[in-house]
C-alpha cells in the first residue's frame, strides 16, 4: 500500500455575468467542482457572502467531509471490533466566526445515530467513535476541535420506536 496519495480536482468559475468581476455584485460564485469519473459538483459561496444557496458551499462540504471521513473510519473500526452496525445517520454542525474578510471555523460537531445489531454491542459501538477520531484523514488535518456527540440505538428497540 502506498504511503502517500495525491488527490486532483479542477474547480471551474462559471459566475461571469457579462462583465467577470467588474464590481463586487457584479459576477456570480457560482463553481463546477471537477473529478475523473465523476459528475460535476455543483458549488458558489454561501447565501452571506452572496452565493447560491441551490449549490453547495466550502463550508458545508468541509463539515460533509468531516462527518464522512468518520462515518467511514466508524464502520471499519465497528468491523474491527466485531459490532455489526445496521444504520448510521449524521447531523453535523459546524461553527464558523467571521473576522474581517476572513474567518474559521471554532468547531465542527458530529452526531452520528448508530443502530448497531444487539445491545451486547453497546459499548464497542461508543468505543470505536474514539478509534476512528483517531484515524480520521480530515479530521487529523483541520486546526479546530471535532467534537462527536453519538446516539447507539439496538436494530429492535430502534424498529419497535418506529412502529
Amino acid at each position: 500500500m502506498k504511503d502517500v496519495h495525491e488527490y486532483r480536482v479542477g474547480v471551474e468559475w462559471v459566475g461571469n455575468r457579462g462583465s467577470g468581476t467588474s464590481g463586487y455584485r457584479e459576477y456570480g460564485r457560482e463553481l463546477l467542482i471537477h473529478a475523473a469519473e465523476k459528475d460535476p459538483l455543483a458549488g458558489s459561496a454561501d447565501p452571506t457572502f452572496h452565493g447560491n444557496a441551490e449549490r453547495w458551499n466550502p463550508e458545508e462540504l468541509l463539515v460533509a467531509a468531516l462527518a464522512q471521513c468518520h462515518m467511514l473510519s466508524y464502520l471499519h473500526m465497528a468491523v474491527r471490533a466485531g459490532v455489526v452496525v445496521t444504520a448510521y445517520e449524521d447531523a453535523a454542525s459546524g461553527t464558523m466566526r467571521q473576522a474581517g474578510l476572513g474567518g474559521a471555523f471554532e468547531e465542527v460537531v458530529l452526531r452520528p445515530r448508530v443502530t448497531v445489531a444487539e445491545a451486547s454491542m453497546i459499548e464497542a459501538a461508543r468505543a470505536a467513535h474514539a478509534e476512528a477520531r483517531a484515524v480520521c484523514f480530515i479530521a487529523n488535518s483541520v486546526n479546530f476541535p471535532v467534537r462527536h456527540e453519538p446516539e447507539i440505538l439496538i436494530a429492535d428497540a430502534a424498529e419497535d420506536a418506529e412502529l
